[in-house]
C-alpha cells in the first residue's frame, strides 16, 4: 500500500513538472516570436502615389494612412494622425474592404474652415489587405455645368420673348389687314422684335466665343482716339434724339494692341448704356488718358445710378438693374458680360463708380501699347 502511494505520488509529481515545462517552454516561445509586420507600401506603388497629379490615399487594414500624394495633402484629406477626415470616403473605403469589389462615387466633402469640394472618388483594394482611394475634386466642372445650364435656361426665358411677340403680332397684322394704319403700327413693331432678337443671338454669339477665349484674328495696333470716336458716333442719333450731349476728351497718342472690334463693341455698349439711362437734357462723357503704363477708358453718364447691392451683379449674364427699362429699351442683359469678357481677354479690368440718382461711372482699364516706327496702320 505504501510502495503504491509512493509511485502515485512520483507520477503525479512528474506530471506537474512536464506541465509546467510545457507552459515555460510555450511563454517562451510565445516572448521570441515578433507579432506580423504591417504590410508595406511597395516601392512602385509608393513612386507612382508620389507621381500622381490627382488625391491618391493608400490605407492599411487599420484605416491608417500608409502614403498620400501631394494634392491629397493639399486637399485636407489626411488628418495630423494620418486618418481620412471625409466620412463619406472612408465609408465607401469600408465597403470596398468588405467585399472587395471597386466602387466609385460622388459626393460632397466639407471641412472646418474650407469651402465645401464636390469630389467623385475611386476606392480599390491592393495585396496585403491595403487599400487604394483616387479623389478628383470635380468643384470647377460642377460650376461650370450649372452655369452652363443656367445660360441655357436664361437664353431659352431670353428669346421666348421676342419670337411670342412676334407671332402675335402676326396674328394682330392679319386680324387688321383692312386697317392699313394699324398694319403700318404691327409692322414697325414686328421690326423692332426682329432687330432685338438679332441683336440678342448676335450678342449670345459673341458672348460663348469670348468665354472660350477666343481673341478675332486681327490683333492691330489700335489709336484710342479713333476708337473713343467711333463709339460716341455710334450712339450720337439715340443722344441727339433726347438731347443729350457726348463729351469727349482724349489725351493724345494713346495706343492699344487688340481686338478691333471687340474692343470698340466693349467701349460702345458703354456708350450706348450711359445714354440709355441718362435723363433728357444731360450729358455723358467719354474720356481717355494713359496711367502708368494704362490706358483707362471712362464713361460717366448722370443717370439713375446704381445701388452698391447691384453693382456686384451687373456683370452678370441677363442681369438688369431696371428690367422694365430694359424691356422698353430692347435691352438684353448682356452688353456688360461681354465688355467684361473683352477687357479680361485684353489682359485688363472694369472699375465701376456709382451713387443712386447721381450717375455711373465705368472705366476699361487696359494696357498701353508704346508704338514703335512702322507699327501702327
Amino acid at each position: 500500500m505504501e510502495v503504491s502511494q509512493i509511485l502515485i505520488g512520483a507520477a503525479g509529481m512528474l506530471l506537474g513538472a512536464i506541465v509546467t515545462y510545457v507552459w515555460r517552454f510555450s511563454e517562451h516561445r510565445q516572448e521570441t516570436v515578433s507579432p506580423a509586420p504591417a504590410p508595406a507600401v511597395a516601392p512602385d506603388l509608393h513612386t507612382a502615389v508620389s507621381l500622381l497629379r490627382s488625391s491618391a490615399l493608400v490605407l492599411d487594414r487599420e484605416e491608417q494612412v500608409l502614403r498620400a500624394s501631394a494634392p491629397a495633402i493639399a486637399m485636407g484629406l489626411v488628418s495630423d494622425d494620418d486618418r481620412i477626415r471625409s466620412d463619406r470616403l472612408l465609408d465607401l473605403v469600408r465597403q470596398v474592404r468588405r467585399d472587395g469589389e471597386v466602387r466609385e462615387a460622388e459626393f460632397e466633402i466639407r471641412m472646418r474652415r474650407r469651402p465645401p469640394i464636390h469630389v467623385r472618388a475611386r476606392v480599390a483594394p491592393l495585396s496585403q489587405g491595403l487599400m487604394l482611394a483616387l479623389v478628383e475634386d470635380r468643384t470647377t466642372e460642377q460650376r461650370v455645368e450649372a452655369l452652363r445650364r443656367d445660360f441655357v435656361a436664361n437664353v431659352s426665358h431670353e428669346l421666348k420673348t421676342p419670337i411670342g411677340a412676334i407671332n402675335l403680332l402676326a396674328e394682330a397684322v392679319g386680324e387688321a389687314k383692312d386697317d392699313p394704319q394699324a398694319v403700318q403700327r404691327f409692322a414697325d413693331r414686328m421690326r423692332s422684335e426682329s432687330e432685338r432678337l438679332t441683336r440678342l443671338v448676335q450678342q449670345i454669339i459673341d458672348l460663348s466665343r469670348l468665354q472660350a477665349d477666343v481673341l478675332g484674328d486681327d490683333q492691330t495696333v489700335i489709336k484710342v482716339d479713333e476708337l473713343v470716336a467711333e463709339a460716341a458716333e455710334q450712339s450720337q442719333t439715340d443722344a441727339e434724339a433726347r438731347d443729350i450731349a457726348i463729351s469727349v476728351a482724349v489725351e493724345p497718342d494713346l495706343h492699344l494692341r487688340g481686338d478691333r472690334a471687340q474692343l470698340g463693341a466693349a467701349l460702345g455698349n458703354l456708350v450706348e448704356n450711359a445714354v440709355t439711362y441718362s435723363p433728357e437734357h444731360s450729358t455723358v462723357a467719354v474720356t481717355a488718358k494713359g496711367d502708368r503704363g494704362d490706358v483707362r477708358l471712362t464713361v460717366t453718364d448722370q443717370g439713375i445710378g446704381i445701388s452698391p447691392e447691384e453693382q456686384e451683379r451687373i456683370f452678370e449674364r441677363f442681369y438688369r438693374v431696371d428690367p422694365a427699362r430694359a424691356r422698353a429699351t430692347g435691352g438684353t442683359g448682356l452688353g456688360l458680360s461681354i465688355v467684361k469678357h473683352v477687357v479680361a481677354g485684353h489682359g485688363g479690368r472694369v472699375e465701376v463708380w456709382s451713387e443712386p440718382g447721381l450717375g455711373s461711372s465705368f472705366t476699361l482699364v487696359l494696357p498701353a501699347w508704346d508704338v514703335d516706327e512702322g507699327d501702327h496702320e
